[in-house]
């Protein structure tokens, strides 16, 4: 059985990787963690792939009648989304030790996805730093590639594999990673429209997003989370980031619509987003809090020349 660590003191945060291979080791270590956890009468959330949570369940049998299980690629389809569920099941049980197992790579995933999921581990740390709580997150050493299990160890100050838990010499501070996660976006092919905009123009940006968007595939619904996700965009752009902006659309195969904002703003603080902004928040944290929660994927890149957020919206 795999010893995982687990919170031991006020204060303190820990937040391992699991290296495996093979259902068997899964089932091992994450399910080591849980009956400890369940043991210690501690609060359980498990956020990992829908094809997981089956045999996890069955091998956990009714002890496991306490956990919360949530399926990943649903709730991290969007990785810009994962870090305020996580503190809000922390917060959920105040005053108790939270245990939570987070799998927000695995197999499949894209490129771009990825690179996200690695800024949100690196982020985690300064989140949850002087918090009691506990997250492991599984990595599937033999399917990802070395690249993704390299930025693991640069993300976890511990790992675990082979039974055994040691200190990884990889780790490094989340700004660092997060900076060596801007990296270019690529440029979109033929087809991409665009809008310069200033103060006073938000309702042509809406206008024009609409009228573009109504011309593609996308469903109602998903038609009325882009516009507002590319208004609270802009909206950002004409409070915080210089009071103009450039809006750019296009269609990705396969990946649904895209849209650009791109503006001279800058990010102060790389959590903005990422967990739920206080209601009386005038920084632009709602806004970005709404983008989260109304794209599928958002990519941020913050440089000394301004702020560029991608917005991506799947058909479905």
């Amino acid at each position: 059985m795999i010893t995982v660590p687990a919170a031991n003191g006020p204060g303190a945060f820990v937040h391992p990787a699991l290296f495996y291979q093979g259902l068997d080791e899964y089932l091992a270590g994450v399910g080591g963690f849980v009956r400890s956890a369940l043991g210690a009468d501690e609060p359980v959330l498990v956020a990992v792939p829908g094809p997981k949570l089956g045999p996890l369940r069955d091998s956990l049998g009714s002890g496991g009648a306490g956990v919360e299980y949530v399926d990943m690629t649903k709730l991290g389809r969007n990785p810009g989304r994962i870090l305020a569920a996580l503190q809000g099941f922390a917060e959920r049980h105040g005053g108790r030790a939270a245990r939570i197992v987070g799998e927000p790579i695995w197999p499949g995933r894209s490129a771009a996805e990825v690179l996200e999921a690695t800024r949100h581990e690196a982020l985690i740390n300064t989140a949850f730093a002087g918090r009691e709580a506990t997250i492991l997150c599984p990595y599937d050493v033999f399917a990802l590639s070395g690249d993704v299990v390299a930025d693991a160890r640069r993300t976890h100050p511990t790992i675990i594999e082979k039974g055994h838990e040691l200190t990884s010499p990889a780790y490094t501070d989340a700004s660092v990673v997060s900076a060596d996660c801007d990296l270019p976006l690529p440029e979109p092919g033929p087809g991409a429209v665009s809008l310069a905009y200033e103060s006073g123009e938000l309702a042509r940006v809406r206008e024009f997003a609409d009228a573009w968007a109504r011309g593609t595939s996308l469903a109602p619904a998903r038609r009325g989370d882009l516009i507002l996700a590319v208004s609270e965009a802009a909206a950002n752009s004409l409070a915080h980031g210089g009071g103009r902006g450039t809006l750019r659309l296009w269609t990705s195969a396969g990946q649904g619509v895209v849209a650009e904002v791109r503006d001279a703003g800058h990010l102060a603080d790389p959590l903005a987003g990422r967990h739920r902004p206080a209601l009386a928040s005038t920084d632009g944290g709602r806004g970005l809090w709404m983008i989260h929660q109304l794209c599928d994927l958002v990519e941020i890149r913050a440089r000394h020349s301004g702020l560029t957020l991608r917005l991506h919206v799947a058909d479905i």
